[in-house]
């Protein structure tokens, strides 16, 4: 069989979507008629993409408000001033932070899987936000009645149920979402921010038999959002090992966009769990040039010569647009991409031999 290749995640959202929302947001708009919208976003990405020919599909994260803060949606006990995610050209996101008890998912994923669903002919891959990046809401100096550690308590809770959700409601497989992962390390260049993440999610993942990890993978990019990048610029070398602690059946990594990408698979090689699947990023969502097919090609022959072929699959590199608001990359060329993905695996796969 074709090594497989998978996409991430979210695709730009369609032109009359972005007015739709923006329209909700200022009440000129029911929430029947935002829901219409959505849903036919969803309809159209998933024909799109089996029309291109992906053997798994994703909702494009269309109704998501970005793939981050789907659970919190909606949430009473939310202030505006989280945590701030700073990227390279200077612009900012802000998470959403905790200020009461209790702490709950307000909209599991398996709400977005039951639309996508209706409409894939194809396996669905559910994306789901990893435990570590909820955990920011939380604020540094405490909840007065509700310590952290019961916060954590609930968090896992919730976590688990957003996975067990997809994975009961028919999803191929869940990825999650660990993009804060690197960019810990520019926070905190110990690495002891990285350790409690890393922690945090295996007691999440340790919920699931080893059967079922098979179907849970974990995600890493360094957060593309607008054409720029929040953690490029610490060293994927600082990563990749404790990465590879985390409990999960299958690893999707960014690779296209590295400077030095047979160092990284170096790394990769010598700290891959046995039995793990790996999927390396052969498309940079960020970059305006659509890859060629011998691109990708020549990029999945690279990696086949440092990871067991029988393993190894592709997918982007990150999702095009996370955030909804996003409109750096256009629905067409997202597209375009990914259909340069799916010939360039295959061409990969025919002079492998697979």
């Amino acid at each position: 069989m074709p090594l497989p290749t998978e996409p991430i995640g979210s695709i730009p959202r369609p032109a009359s979507l972005l007015k739709g929302t923006q329209e909700h947001a200022a009440g000129q708009m029911t929430d029947e008629a935002i829901a219409e919208l959505y849903e036919a976003a969803v309809r159209d990405t998933i024909a799109q993409l089996e029309s291109l020919g992906s053997p798994v599909v994703t909702d494009g994260e269309q109704a998501k408000p970005s793939f981050v803060t789907y659970p919190l949606a909606g949430l009473p006990n939310l202030s505006a001033d989280g945590a701030l995610i700073p990227f390279a050209d200077g612009h900012t996101r802000q998470l959403p932070r905790l200020n009461a008890r209790p702490f709950r998912y307000a909209t599991f994923s398996a709400h977005y899987l039951q639309t996508a669903r209706k409409y894939a002919t194809t396996p669905v891959k559910q994306a789901v936000i990893a435990a570590s990046a909820v955990s920011l809401v939380y604020p540094a100096d405490s909840i007065e009645g509700y310590p952290r550690e019961e916060f954590f308590a609930d968090l896992v809770a919730n976590a688990e149920a957003d996975i067990r959700g997809a994975l009961d409601g028919g999803a191929d497989s869940v990825q999650l979402d660990f993009t804060e992962g690197r960019l810990s390390l520019k926070l905190d260049p110990s690495g002891a921010l990285l350790d409690s993440f890393v922690a945090l999610n295996n007691r999440v993942l340790d919920r699931f038999t080893s059967a079922e990890r098979q179907r849970i993978g974990v995600h890493t990019c360094p957060g593309g959002d607008q054409d720029s990048t929040h953690s490029l610029d610490v060293d994927y070398v600082q990563l990749l090992p404790k990465l590879f602690d985390l409990h999960a059946g299958r690893f999707y990594v960014q690779l296209a966009s590295e400077p030095d990408p047979d160092r990284v698979l170096g790394v990769i090689a010598e700290h891959l769990p046995p039995e793990a699947s790996i999927f390396v990023g052969v498309i940079d969502p960020i970059h305006p040039t659509v890859e060629t097919t011998e691109q990708v090609r020549d990029r999945v022959l690279n990696a086949a010569r440092h990871l067991p072929v029988e393993r190894l699959g592709t997918c982007d590199d990150c999702g095009f647009s996370p955030f909804g608001d996003d409109v750096s990359t256009s629905r067409d060329t997202a597209f375009a991409k990914i259909r340069v993905r799916l010939e360039g695996t295959a061409a990969a796969s025919a002079v492998l031999g697979v």
